[in-house]
């Protein structure tokens, strides 16, 4: 059994894994290394940091590492991830809570904060070089390590223990389990306000003051700049989050079922690149989606609002599956399937068909550059890359057809495979996200079926303009597309 102060009651225990056990350092705060939550409400990560800190009478602190070294890091993402994190430093500071953001390497960032901490509190991340960092920091650290889960609904180690094949064979697993994991986190106040001088993370500089000027801190970064922020259209942080998460349960969902896959509309949640950065919970979302349409249910008295309940109760399902079952498919293949993120991860009878097909001519071959360019034959497709280079959003059901185009357009599979990755990873804010592994796998067969056998594709899924057509309204997206690029240069200048 872990020292009973490592595991205070409050959050679920299924959250709450002890990395490296031991008696708390009798001196010291609390610290939270806040890698992949970045948000202070409904964080179990930081809920748990305060429970063991009321146990212990200690203050709690909060620490983050910053590199440019991240994995193909932009100034796009980098602009959204620092608003997000202002937000936290001013919130957790009227909160007593100390923060400080080191520039450098996050899991040395995190060993430095940890020599003077009584316990040090971990967050989860999914993707491989997130697990690498907390694992060496549990090995490393001189204090006892906690880990705490809470950007899945249900814990990854709950849902499944294996690969998961399809949508269809994770979809029961969360359904049976769901209810257990759905109470809010409390967003309680330290028993010992932090005072005096931040939390030190020497030797590494404090950066926290220099987030009061975003744009100057991402200067000193050295991050690609050459894909601009977009902060005029999609800012970050957790205020905008919470202002998307009231449009969709306001304004979105009575219509969501019907227009999710409309392109050419405003139907969707635009939550992904909130949830990416943790700016947002998604056991929060997924109660506010609940609640919405319970409520609706509930005040269906005439007939009119009937309709409109039917709407409501329609396109809550439509997002739960989205952000239940979908993104968590997601989570469970990061997790589960060691090679993600490369061809061979995808499933043997799609890189079979694939590769039975890899000498099919192509009617079109584009190179790189003309791709990025959007200078297709493709009006509809030139617009989707504009979309996700431009803007850093692209619509989802655009990201299918976009990628079914790639694939059809480039010289072999595993080329596309790359170029899928690479300008998903670089230009979307949600990108490099167990989303982008799962959703650019998704093109090449993972997660899906065989379909009937054609040229190049084999038996793998198949897509085209005139399906496009039939489904939505391509022209009215290209126009929809050409007004925000328009706008957002507005705003840039």
């Amino acid at each position: 059994m872990p020292h009973a102060a490592l595991t205070p009651p409050g959050v679920h225990p299924d959250r709450v894994r002890v990395l490296a056990d031991g008696v708390p350092r009798a001196t010291g705060p609390v610290v939270l290394w806040m890698q992949q939550a970045q948000r202070t409400r409904a964080n179990p990560a930081l809920a748990h940091a305060l429970a063991v800190a009321a146990l212990l009478d200690r203050p709690v602190a909060v620490v983050l590492g910053l590199t440019p070294a991240y994995p193909e890091a932009t100034a796009r993402a980098y602009a959204f991830m620092l608003e997000g994190l202002r937000e936290v430093r001013d919130e957790l500071a009227r909160r007593g809570i100390g923060f400080a953001v080191g520039l450098g390497d996050p899991p040395e960032v995190a060993l430095a904060a940890a020599r003077r901490a009584a316990v040090l509190v971990v967050d989860r991340g999914y993707l491989r070089h997130q697990r690498a960092w907390r694992l060496r920091v549990a090995a490393e650290a001189a204090c006892p390590v906690v880990q705490v889960e809470g950007d899945a609904v249900v814990p990854v180690d709950v849902a499944s223990g294996k690969a998961e094949y399809a949508a269809r064979t994770l979809r029961p697993k969360l359904w049976r389990v769901l209810e257990d994991y759905l109470d809010p986190v409390p967003d309680a106040s330290p028993v010992r306000r932090w005072s005096g001088e931040p939390p030190s993370v020497a030797p590494f500089e404090d950066v926290a003051p220099a987030l009061a000027d975003p744009v100057g801190l991402r200067g000193r970064l050295g991050v690609d700049e050459r894909v601009a922020p977009v902060s005029g259209m999609f800012p970050g942080g957790e205020r905008a989050a919470a202002e998307r998460l009231r449009r969709l349960i306001d304004d979105v969902l009575p219509s969501y079922a019907d227009d999710r896959n409309q392109p050419q509309r405003d139907g969707v949640s635009y939550l992904g690149m909130h949830l990416h950065f943790g700016q947002v919970s998604p056991v929060e979302v997924l109660r506010g989606v609940r609640a919405v349409a319970e409520a609706a249910r509930a005040a269906a008295a005439a007939p009119a609002v009937a309709r409109d309940v039917a709407g409501v109760e329609r396109g809550a399902a439509g997002f739960v599956e989205e952000l239940l079952v979908r993104r968590e498919l997601s989570l469970n293949h990061v997790e589960r399937s060691e090679g993600y993120g490369t061809y061979a991860a995808l499933p043997a009878w799609a890189r079979r068909t694939l590769a039975a097909h890899a000498d099919d001519p192509r009617e079109h071959l584009y190179d790189d550059d003309a791709l990025q360019d959007g200078a297709t034959h493709d009006p509809y497709w030139n617009a989707a890359m504009r979309e996700m280079r431009v803007t850093g959003y692209q619509h989802n059901y655009m990201r299918m057809y976009w990628g079914k185009k790639v694939l059809e357009w480039s010289a072999t599979p595993e080329q596309a495979y790359e170029r899928l990755l690479a300008w998903n990873n670089r230009f979307l804010l949600d990108g490099r996200d167990p989303n982008s592994y799962a959703g650019v796998g998704w093109v090449f067969g993972l997660h899906d079926r065989p379909w009937a056998e054609r040229a190049i594709f084999g038996t793998v899924r198949y897509m085209n303009a005139a399906g496009l057509r039939r489904k939505a309204d391509p022209e009215a997206y290209v126009r929809k597309v050409e007004a925000r690029v328009a706008a957002l240069r507005g705003v840039t200048g």
